[in-house]
């Protein structure tokens, strides 16, 4: 059995502190009311559009998990993915915006509340309390493609120096005078390109929402003990582990669970292995993780993916609640083995 020491989990560990930004991830970057937003890619490259991008984890897992953190005001504009976009909320309240061009309405979410944004679709958001707020996104697949931008988006950001390259390299134009020579721009979506990506009813996109607190524990959960519970966020299919669907199943692939474990004061999960990748978020309180040759203790913020196959166990070793969400790969996980 693979020995991991104190030092290779620590490697596998990012803290909050600890994240690097790209002040400059998208085409977007210059566009007045954006210019303010940071990126970061925690696990797997994401979508960046700026090679200077810092990765922290480049360890491929089945998906990608990055996040956002921006000021009252700022907005990451409109854009459509072809994979599966979550979004956690750290802190701060956000506006989720609907449209090519914003017009199709828009859903407010704050702390601990979750969206799965569905495929090909337009969306983008803004922070709309003051302060910097932060959001943890996981979208689907080890290679989550490029997005594509509304065309005002792209009109907006080449009026301020920032061009698209065929197959989402960025272009910063905006210095000096740089000219286009032997570059083959990306397309601006046309009207068909449009029709493809029409924006669900907003009934259906409020299905795709969970509010923090709503999720229901499963009492089935392997997890389950003193203190401990574990609820279903994103389960789109009966699983192995014992979660019926829901509340969030998606008519789209997401390739993986998200789930909402809690632990109150000096709650444990005896030490247990998994088969599948396990990515863990502290939203609230204080979590040690621990196996055989350390323990480690997670803070607000922090993420942390836990090798296949570790033993390992969770503590609440505060006077709080604990609140982590947990990503698990594929939509099929299997139960835990307890050692």
């Amino acid at each position: 059995m693979t020995r991991w020491s104190l030092d290779d989990l620590n490697r596998r560990l990012v803290r909050y502190a600890d994240l690097i930004p790209c002040r400059t991830a998208f085409v977007d970057t210059k566009t007045p009311g954006s210019t303010e937003k940071e990126n970061f890619t925690i696990i797997g490259p994401g979508v960046s559009e700026n090679a200077d991008q810092h990765v922290h984890i480049a360890e491929k897992h089945g998906f990608n998990i990055g996040g956002a953190r921006q000021p009252f005001g700022c907005i990451n504009s409109q854009h459509s993915h072809d994979t599966a976009e979550v979004f956690v909320v750290h802190s701060g309240r956000w506006r989720l915006l609907f449209g090519p061009n914003r017009e199709d309405g828009s859903i407010e979410v704050g702390p601990g509340d979750v969206m799965s944004a569905p495929t090909h679709m337009f969306r983008g958001f803004e922070k709309i309390d003051d302060g910097k707020g932060f959001i943890f996104f996981v979208l689907g697949q080890d290679d989550p493609g490029k997005v594509v931008w509304a065309p005002a988006v792209l009109e907006a950001a080449a009026e301020n120096g920032m061009r698209l390259a065929r197959g989402g390299r960025l272009i910063d134009t905006s210095q000096g005078d740089y000219v286009l020579k032997d570059v083959e721009l990306e397309d601006v979506a046309d009207a068909d390109k449009l029709a493809s990506l029409k924006t669900p009813p907003l009934e259906k996109l409020r299905e795709c929402v969970v509010v923090y607190g709503s999720a229901v524990a499963n009492p089935q959960s392997a997890l389950a003990g003193d203190g401990v519970e574990e609820a279903g966020v994103i389960v789109p299919q009966r699983t192995s582990d014992r979660f019926e669907p829901g509340p969030i199943t998606g008519w789209w692939p997401h390739d993986f669970n998200l789930r909402q474990l809690t632990l109150q004061s000096g709650a444990f999960v005896p030490r247990h292995s998994r088969r599948e990748v396990e990515v863990l978020f502290v939203h609230e309180g204080v979590l040690e993780v621990g196996w055989e040759d350390g323990s480690i203790v997670m803070g607000p913020g922090d993420t942390m993916t836990v090798p296949v196959g570790l033993p390992h166990s969770f503590r609440n070793t505060s006077s709080a609640r604990t609140v982590v969400f947990v990503v698990r790969g594929t939509e099929n996980p299997s139960l835990p083995t307890f050692n």
